[in-house]
């Protein structure tokens, strides 16, 4: 049997849909009381796991505290290190202590960094270069399972996805998708720039893949789309499956980010205009998996 924490959440309620697709038996928790979960309270380094872990095998853990790029809200440091170090690796040491044989840990590719050079994505192999507190956080939790699963051999799958989207998806991908479906034409002609990101259909299928294939053991996974794309098709893309134009007008990016930056809005700017290109190839290579649907396919599903 899997457990699947945070299962409430964007990724976690896909990830549910397709367990059951596969008839794979599984227990879902939640933070607070709600019918088919099993409630676990807040998450910290006190939470009590033991009857959520009861006949757990394989734990997948998607429960996180994250970051608001639209907005620029965030967590406090003392939070993020609350819920994602000190809660993950609680619920790891009681996974290892239950006999739990694989641990899944969705991270993040803010773990490598908040932006690729032209021309070299990123990879599992790159130096970590976390630069918001999310991040490191992030990675923290990741060096302290690695330690885990050393001493303990329970088994540890790192997964790091950028962006993910799909239907009802919030943050700078919905804010996007709005403005491209208003109809006001957008500056973002000029940029040449590509961009991974990860449909959440596919990225539920590598989970449950790194959960069942025996090779996924000890590796840290980059997640993604078969192709990165470049922000004007990305626009393109989201154009036709929502079925209207795409209205792109001509301008230099300097003066995006100039703009940006006067507005307080450096950091999403920074997203449309930017690289940050990953490298699948191990992933695809290592698990023999492909995404099931390009953008084309995943965007007609959720518009």
């Amino acid at each position: 049997m899997l457990l699947v924490t945070g299962a409430t959440g964007f990724v976690g309620q896909d990830l549910q849909q397709e367990l059951c697709t596969r008839g794979l038996a599984f227990r879902a928790t939640s933070r607070t009381s709600r019918q088919g979960y099993s409630p676990v309270g807040d998450i910290d380094g006190a939470t009590d796991w033991s009857a959520a872990l009861s006949g757990i095998e394989i734990v997948i853990h998607l429960a996180a505290t994250n970051q608001n790029v639209v907005t620029g809200s965030g967590e406090d440091r003392e939070l993020l290190r609350t819920v994602n170090i000190e809660g993950t690796i609680n619920l790891a040491g009681q996974a290892a202590a239950s006999g739990v044989r694989r641990f899944i840990f969705l991270s993040t590719i803010k773990v490598n960094g908040e932006r690729s050079v032209k021309g070299h994505p990123f990879t599992p192999d790159d130096v970590p270069a976390p630069q918001t507190d999310y991040a490191a956080s992030k990675l923290e939790a990741e060096k302290r399972l690695i330690e885990l699963s050393r001493s303990s051999g329970m088994e540890v799958v790192i997964i790091r996805p950028p962006l993910v989207y799909g239907r009802g998806v919030g943050g700078s991908f919905r804010a996007l998708a709005k403005l491209v479906k208003s109809g006001i034409p957008l500056p973002l002609a000029s940029i040449s720039n590509r961009r991974s990101m990860v449909y959440v259909e596919n990225l539920s299928d590598l989970v449950l893949t790194a959960a069942l294939h025996p090779a996924a053991a000890g590796q840290v996974l980059l997640a993604g789309d078969v192709d990165a794309v470049s922000t004007p098709e990305l626009v393109r893309h989201l154009a036709a499956a929502i079925g209207c134009p795409a209205r792109l007008l001509p301008c230099p990016p300097l003066a995006l980010r100039t703009l940006a930056a006067v507005a307080g809005k450096k950091e999403l700017v920074s997203r449309l205009t930017e690289w940050l290109e990953v490298d699948i190839t191990p992933t695809r290579s290592l698990l023999d998996w492909t995404p099931p649907f390009d953008m084309g396919q995943a965007l007609k599903r959720c518009f």
